[in-house]
């Protein structure tokens, strides 16, 4: 399949009017993050609607004598203690975005379903590779159970990532399961990143975003010099995974066009196999990032209403 003739055609055209259409992830490098990075902050995001969520940014201790870890986190107006809690990690290739930013959809979620939302400013890769961001990821975890002050209820929180932030996801809630100090309730993971190897059928696509080429450099900055080795440990690329037996239910979504597509696939289809209600969407014609570059597009209304669905029914 061509990852680009076969495009959804209201994805197509947000994309050739977006300026994600213009960077070549083919040839990305380590010297262009500078100047990726700074254009990604540059980028408008939706505003704030009117709400009355507050979100302010905290400081969460770092795990084991690291840097503290910044958070923002948004609370409802109305909702009164113990209430249910989503952890949010953004994506970026493990190379750049921030959790920082205030969120119109992160909002929304605190608004509409009652919950705290606290989002992860993890560090970046290469200059900080793994395990540093996971351990920053569980530090805001073991935070926002034990520690904040939020009035959460440990047992209902619900991790949930994009891409680089769903291979972390996913990577938590084994790292959770195996350390055996908070539960994960729930995990949902947006076109994770989770298959360091780029041996699937669909790491070849010629993929509009997020290539071939842009995947291997991901991989190479968050894994360091364990890159191309055979002993990558599972909680650093989750399809290595052997055991996924104790996790917690899951939701998997990820376009027919991203190259991404056969490892969450396969992770979803092991997740069944290993006893772990699992939630499987596949979206034809979408790319890598589809449902932010093209929210009004139907197949991206689609993703979100699944996602805000199954985030509903977890929290409850």
């Amino acid at each position: 399949m061509d990852g680009r003739a076969d495009l959804d055609p209201e994805v197509a055209e947000a994309l050739a009017a977006s300026p994600m259409g213009t960077i070549d992830f083919g040839t990305l490098q380590f010297t262009d993050l500078p100047a990726l990075r700074e254009a990604m902050e540059a980028r408008e995001t939706p505003p704030l609607p009117p709400t009355t969520t507050t979100s302010e940014i905290r400081s969460v201790p770092g795990r084991d004598g690291a840097p503290d870890v910044p958070v923002r986190v948004y609370r409802p107006a109305a909702a009164a203690p113990p209430m249910p809690a989503v952890l949010w990690i953004h994506g970026g290739g493990y190379l750049f975005g921030s959790g920082l930013t205030e969120d119109a959809r992160l909002n929304g979620w605190a608004e509409r379903l009652g919950c705290a939302v606290v989002s992860v400013e993890y560090r970046l890769s290469p200059e900080h590779p793994y395990p540093a961001p996971l351990e920053d990821c569980y530090a805001a975890l073991h935070w926002t159970a034990m520690e904040s002050g939020l009035g959460v209820d440990p047992a209902r929180i619900v991790v949930v990532g994009q891409s680089a932030g769903g291979g972390l996801a996913a990577g938590l809630a084994l790292l959770a399961r195996d350390r055996g100090e908070v539960a994960v309730a729930y995990q949902l993971l947006i076109y994770p990143m989770i298959d360091d190897r780029n041996t699937t059928s669909s790491s070849h696509l010629d993929a509009v975003v997020w290539s071939r080429g842009a995947n291997a450099l991901g991989w190479r900055a968050y894994l360091g010099t364990a890159y191309g080795e055979g002993d990558v440990p599972s909680y650093a690329a989750p399809a290595r995974a052997t055991d996924l037996r104790g996790l917690p239910p899951t939701f998997v979504g990820v376009g027919t066009l991203d190259v991404f597509r056969d490892e969450d696939i396969s992770y979803a289809l092991a997740l069944l196999a290993a006893g772990v209600e699992t939630e499987l969407h596949v979206y034809p014609g979408a790319p890598h990032g589809f449902e932010s570059i093209a929210p009004l597009a139907a197949v991206s209304r689609r993703s979100v209403r699944d996602i805000d669905d199954a985030l509903a029914r977890a929290l409850a």
